[in-house]
């Protein structure tokens, strides 16, 4: 399990419900449940670096709802059309660093 809380906002209803959850926690968002698996992709551009490119955060997570299940890709800032809304991978902590290496626990 990673150290990586993301914050993911559900668009089902008005009002989107966001909040940090970790890798392999389930957040409810208006309506369904995201549960983050694991991050498939982090290029960012680490926040003391230069970068031409600011790069990408894709994170695997398993949508959850009445009875039914989805496993999505969700790249941050890209909104994605599940069920009756979207959901959107907002951020995630902590912001890379050149000298801190992504933490992962199996």
């Amino acid at each position: 399990m990673a150290c990586l809380p993301v914050i993911v906002a559900g668009c089902i209803s008005v009002r989107p419900v966001e909040g940090p959850v970790r890798l392999g926690k389930i957040a409810a968002v208006n309506g369904p449940r995201v549960r983050p698996d694991h991050v498939s992709e982090d290029s960012r551009c680490p926040k003391d670096a230069q970068c031409v490119w600011a790069g990408r955060l894709i994170v695997r997570v398993t949508v959850l709802g009445g009875g039914w299940s989805k496993r999505i890709d969700l790249t941050q800032g890209i909104p994605v059309n599940v069920a009756d809304g979207s959901l959107v991978l907002v951020k995630a902590t902590p912001s890379r660093k050149t000298s801190v290496p992504l933490v992962l626990s199996v």
